[in-house]
């Protein structure tokens, strides 16, 4: 009986988890056994390692094979196995060296039938999980090369690539050298490859004013008004006004991507931020995440970015009530037979919608031709606590032909991202002490802290939540935004006037 351990990593989640993955050769009828709750795709792992154990020129005499996957009790998906189930079938065989780089090492990748190694979902996250255990600090990560630079991002973790299951033998018995993969000090930085410009947008000042403020803050926002109004427009131009990621959030997001299998082999690191804008026709696994093998859903994948839902009454009821949690909770947790997976959902919600099914309710130039039913139950899809959750609700009118000939130009998008980058900046400072990073985030028991109110805010604050009747969540969100406004005016005190522009982007809280 020959028995060899060859250590690998999985994904859970957005997570790595480190494998053990055991080889037991023995006497008895020819079978290829995996056991500890392989997939189907783990189970016809047999298939590729035996071919390209043979294709590569290795014996693979007939014995009886099991393999262990470790721990036992977690569920294994993937083809991610397969280099390291090969590895160790030849250890056990005795046709590649038990020693330190075999015993220092995690190897990961997918093996094609002629022994060649393919790329695989989630390296980075693996890497950064691994480069925070202790035990694995002094240990290599060999990976297929094509998945090299997205791990060497991680410095603090050794990291080889190689293309072939051959490679990787002659490396292992010393007749062949694999170079290390160079680490990458800095991200490389692009430019924005954003062509939206809001010096484009003719009028829509307030909404133009809201953008900036959702921007600076990490608030959520919701247009309102009728179609053509260029709701769908502003919204995606907030791309071109979100300040650039620090390199720890270009990471979480390539980690995101990676694992989600979104990466574009030619660029693996994703510098932007990333805007999500799915059709209202998606499921709600779709949105927040699951299926019976979870995987991160559109609310993962818009983390540090932006999530834009045009036409919000056209998405499902049960859809729109499930953004409840993540929303308050800037993460979202995924409930399934083989796992329970918590997802990061730190995203800026943008929202879009018309007055009305036909979208002329309140226009003064068109007759609107909805029933009173038909209105109530067209904003209805959209609930009290849902509503609470959206920091700002901005009309967005019907454009003037005079706005639209006007030759005056607005701020360009780089004028008001440096404002936004400033904004930011102050609040990271402000709250460097705390888990907040945004004045979205700042919790209410911070408030007395931070978000000191002048007398006359303090007043108009009081007799805004008694005439609009609004609940204790909006009258923090109203502190909130309130506290970016004060930030993009340079003022450390919030004033009355930024109370009242708070409270001015509440007006769907308004009594009818």
């Amino acid at each position: 009986m020959m028995l060899a351990k060859v250590e690998s990593c999985t994904i859970l989640g957005i997570n790595g988890i480190p494998l053990e993955i055991e080889v037991d050769l023995a006497d008895g009828l020819p079978a290829f056994d995996i056991i500890g709750l392989p997939d189907a795709s783990v189970r016809e792992a047999k298939e590729r390692v035996r071919a390209a154990i043979r294709n590569s020129g290795y014996a693979f005499p007939y014995s009886r094979v099991t393999v262990n996957l470790a721990p036992a009790d977690l569920k294994k998906e993937g083809s991610a196995f397969d280099l390291a189930i090969a590895l160790g079938f030849l250890a056990a065989t005795g046709q590649i060296p038990r020693d330190n780089k075999l015993e220092n090492g995690i190897f990961v990748g997918e093996l094609s039938l002629d022994g060649k190694l393919r790329s695989i979902n989630g390296t980075l996250a693996m890497a950064l999980s691994l480069s925070k255990l202790e035990a694995y600090k002094n240990k290599t990560l060999y990976l297929p090369a094509l998945n090299c630079i997205e791990a060497a991002m991680v410095n603090n973790l050794k990291v080889k690539g190689t293309t072939s299951l051959t490679q990787l033998v002659n490396y292992l018995r010393g007749s062949e050298e694999l170079p290390m993969a160079p680490s990458l000090p800095e991200p490389l930085q692009e430019e924005s490859s954003n062509e939206l410009d809001f010096r484009e947008v003719r009028g829509q000042e307030t909404a133009k004013r809201a953008l900036e403020i959702a921007a600076a803050g990490a608030h959520n926002l919701l247009f309102y008004g009728p179609p053509g109004s260029g709701k769908t427009m502003l919204a995606k131009r907030i791309p071109s006004i979100l300040p650039t990621p620090t390199r720890e959030e270009i990471l979480e997001i390539t980690r995101i991507y990676s694992v989600a299998g979104l990466l574009n082999q030619n660029k693996p690191l994703l510098n932007n931020r990333p805007f999500r804008s799915p059709h209202h026709s998606a499921s709600t696994a779709g949105i927040i995440g699951g299926g019976k093998a979870p995987r991160p859903g559109e609310v993962t994948l818009a983390h540090l970015g932006v999530l834009f839902f045009d036409e919000m009454p056209e998405y499902s009821r049960d859809l729109l009530e499930a953004l409840r949690q993540p929303l308050e909770d800037r993460e979202v947790t995924v409930t399934r037979l083989a796992a329970t997976i918590t997802y990061p959902a730190d995203f800026m919600f943008i929202g879009s919608m018309n007055p009305c099914p036909c979208g002329n309710y309140g226009d003064p130039r068109l007759e609107c031709r909805c029933s009173q039913n038909q209105i109530l139950r067209y904003r209805s899809k959209l609930s009290g606590p849902l509503m609470d959750r959206l920091d700002l609700h901005v009309e967005v009118p019907a454009i003037k032909y005079e706005q639209l000939e006007g030759k005056e130009e607005g701020d360009s998008s780089a004028e008001i991202r440096s404002r936004v980058e400033k904004s930011r900046l102050k609040q990271r400072e402000r709250y460097r002490n705390i888990t907040a990073t945004t004045n979205a985030q700042l919790r209410s028991k911070y408030f007395k802290l931070y978000c000191p109110l002048s007398a006359g805010a303090r007043n108009l604050l009081h007799q805004a939540f008694q005439s609009l009747g609004l609940s204790m969540r909006a009258h923090d969100r109203i502190i909130r935004v309130a506290r970016t406004i004060a930030d993009l005016g340079g003022s450390e005190v919030i004033e009355s006037t930024h109370i009242a522009e708070a409270v001015q982007y509440r007006s769907l809280d308004r009594r009818e």
